[in-house]
């Protein structure tokens, strides 16, 4: 007997097959094909009186429990989105527009640098009525940008360059498991971190790992910083600069992962397409559990990058005389058309009117300091870069170095370390991407990255 014979029969696919498959050849050597037949249909019809068949219970166990599964009532009609940007990747497009199906979902928008994420795509933004979906908070809570601009002229980038190579060298940590030998000292870690078992339990890690950077897309760079108009307090012209991006590291990570998994099972009846945009009531007290961890994260992603400019400029001996940073994966509790809501922003930056942020390019392209315009529409969110083109599996596939050191020459970029899936080339065009979200976004100042650290993963720049 095949998957197609059950089907036939009345089975649902999935699970229940599986399971019917496993169970017959045992059956069919007592009862033989034709009994084997007669029982599957009396355990299908009635899997409550079948429960302690000798030979199927598991089975009817099974069917019963995908009987009682409670129905998933989607909206009557999508949440309201609107989408910024053109060529978009069709399974991002996809992923929002099953988002704004939730019973929860009130709107939704998708930012020009969006591709394909877990549950919403990045650069996808969600606002939903007193819920909070992990998922759409994004796996490292509180990634974040921050830039610090130096009374140092850009001019004088080549004569300190063997410096600064050998700060950022020195200075900075990256990748999984990445900690300095005696942990660093911030007071996030003076915080209440009993606020939840899991935070309390993640302490001792987040203390080792204060400060340093993860894998992937997080970077530490120094670079040009251009202002053609008085602004942030600085005069038009060009400094040295430095810029990071970063989150929360294992901590968050484990935090992610412990209520997203919670949250799925809080809610049985979502198909699998949404399942990983299940969500935790902000009234229970697991979501109350889990804002207070993602704050909390959001506390301790600062202090990481704090800690890397505090290190930086104090090796250089200067202080900043102008700094900026913003969350990009974060929810807020915020007020849209008389509505109090949560807003995800999963790698998306918020852009309400006046709200500064950066938004950066890649390695050998540039990236913007911006003043948000507070488009409602957009839930008052802009892009957090200029996202992927293709995945980091295909990355590594397709390139090698050897594809990518002229872009770097060409755009008078040094690269110490990274992996070769963040080369420029797996990266749509800033530009394009600034200019879909004139609307979001005006530009205030350009960074132009020149020395460039990423976590060392797979083939090194140099081979």
């Amino acid at each position: 007997m095949t998957g197609n014979d059950l089907l036939a029969m009345g089975f649902k696919p999935g699970r229940t097959i599986g399971i019917a498959l496993r169970l017959i050849p045992a059956a069919q050597a007592a009862l033989g094909d034709d009994g084997v037949e007669r029982e599957l249909r009396a355990v299908l019809a009635d899997p409550v009186r079948n429960s302690t068949h000798p030979y199927f219970s598991e089975l009817a166990d099974a069917i019963r429990a995908e009987q009682e599964k409670p129905i998933f009532i989607e909206r009557p009609e999508p949440a309201p989105y609107q989408v910024w940007g053109k060529d978009i990747d069709a399974l991002a497009s996809e992923q929002i527009t099953r988002a704004v199906r939730l019973p929860v979902a009130v709107a939704g928008a998708l930012m020009p640098d969006a591709h394909v994420g877990y549950g919403l795509p990045i650069g996808g933004v969600l606002a939903t009525e007193n819920a909070v979906i992990p998922y759409a908070v994004g796996v490292d809570i509180a990634c974040r940008m921050r830039l610090s601009v130096f009374d140092i002229p850009a001019s004088d980038l080549n004569r300190l360059n063997q410096s600064l190579v050998k700060i950022l060298k020195r200075e900075t940590k990256f990748g999984v498991g990445a900690h300095f030998n005696t942990p660093l000292q911030h007071d996030v870690m003076d915080e209440d971190w009993t606020i939840t078992p899991l935070t309390h339990k993640l302490f001792d890690k987040a203390r080792e790992q204060l400060g340093t950077s993860g894998s992937g897309n997080h970077f530490v760079e120094f670079g040009i910083f251009t202002i053609d108009q008085p602004d942030m307090g600085l005069s038009p012209g060009t400094y040295l600069s430095l810029l990071s991006h970063s989150g929360s590291r294992g901590t968050g990570a484990g935090i992610a992962d412990f209520y997203s998994k919670l949250a799925m099972s809080k809610h049985p009846e979502l198909p699998d397409d949404l399942r990983r945009l299940a969500w935790l009531d902000l009234d229970s007290e697991d979501g109350q559990e889990y804002w207070a961890a993602m704050n909390l994260m959001g506390k301790y992603a600062a202090a990481n990058h704090e800690l890397i400019h505090q290190r930086i400029a104090k090796a250089l001996g200067e202080k900043p005389i102008a700094s900026l940073e913003n969350h990009h994966n974060f929810a807020w509790k915020e007020n849209h058309n008389g509505r109090d809501l949560i807003v995800h922003r999963k790698g998306a930056t918020p852009a309400g009117k006046g709200v500064m942020g950066v938004i950066p390019g890649s390695m050998a392209s540039p990236g913007f300091v911006v003043r948000g315009k507070g488009n409602a529409a957009s839930l008052e969110s802009a892009s957090h870069g200029a996202g992927r083109v293709m995945s980091r599996t295909a990355a590594r596939e397709k390139y090698r170095w050897a594809h990518v050191k002229p872009l770097l020459e060409a755009a008078g970029v040094q690269l110490l370390s990274a992996g070769i899936d963040e080369a420029p080339v797996v990266y749509k065009n800033i530009h394009e991407v600034m200019a879909a979200q004139s609307d979001l976004v005006e530009v205030v100042a350009r960074f132009d990255p020149k020395i460039v650290k990423m976590a060392d993963a797979g083939e090194k720049p140099e081979d």
